[in-house]
């Protein structure tokens, strides 16, 4: 199948809402408190999309999957428990989530190599992310992808596992 992805535009905001909303359900079926306390929200995703910081993944015209990415521009990460592995320039990752309808099929992992590609197109060589620390489903598409944990950031209050990947120039297509 054939994958796209792309910036979001305003009229998607429904179908990236029901997608995270899925997303937030499967969390909390899954015990966790990430995602639980109204955030994200259709107001989040508005802002992403208004700073051309939301993306989507596409399957023909369906969306399936949605993240956010920043630019240097994540104010938790210069505090963190731990040590990055760079301090250059680099894209922020936020809010990955996959439809329900289409989960199981590697999907995380695809949208992540996008976002790597996103990297590279934009001449930037190292990606960061967080995740919540009882998400064994994206520690483990970090690890597969050679993430390297470099220890913990905090979001409202809660600690929040913090990943980097360092794309080398010999990686670049």
């Amino acid at each position: 199948m054939t994958y796209q992805f792309r910036k979001a535009i305003p009229s998607e905001l429904p179908q990236i809402w029901a997608i995270l909303q899925q997303a937030i359900a499967r969390r909390k079926q899954d015990g966790s408190n990430q995602w639980q306390d109204g955030y994200p929200n259709p107001e989040v995703i508005q802002n992403d999309i208004d700073k051309n910081a939301g993306f989507v993944l596409i399957e023909g015209d369906t969306i399936i999957g949605y993240s956010a990415l920043l630019i240097n521009d994540e104010p938790a990460y210069k505090k963190i428990e731990g040590k990055w592995l760079t301090n250059d320039d680099f894209v922020v990752v936020h809010r990955i989530a996959i439809s329900e309808n289409h989960l199981g099929k590697g999907l995380a992992t695809k949208l992540v190599g996008f976002i790597e590609e996103f990297a590279k197109i934009n001449n930037i060589f190292s990606i960061k992310a967080d995740t919540n620390f009882d998400n064994f489903a994206m520690m483990k598409v970090f690890e597969k992808l050679g993430y390297t944990y470099c220890g913990e950031v905090y979001f409202r209050g809660s600690s929040r596992k913090a990943y980097e990947k360092v794309i080398t120039k010999e990686e670049i297509r």
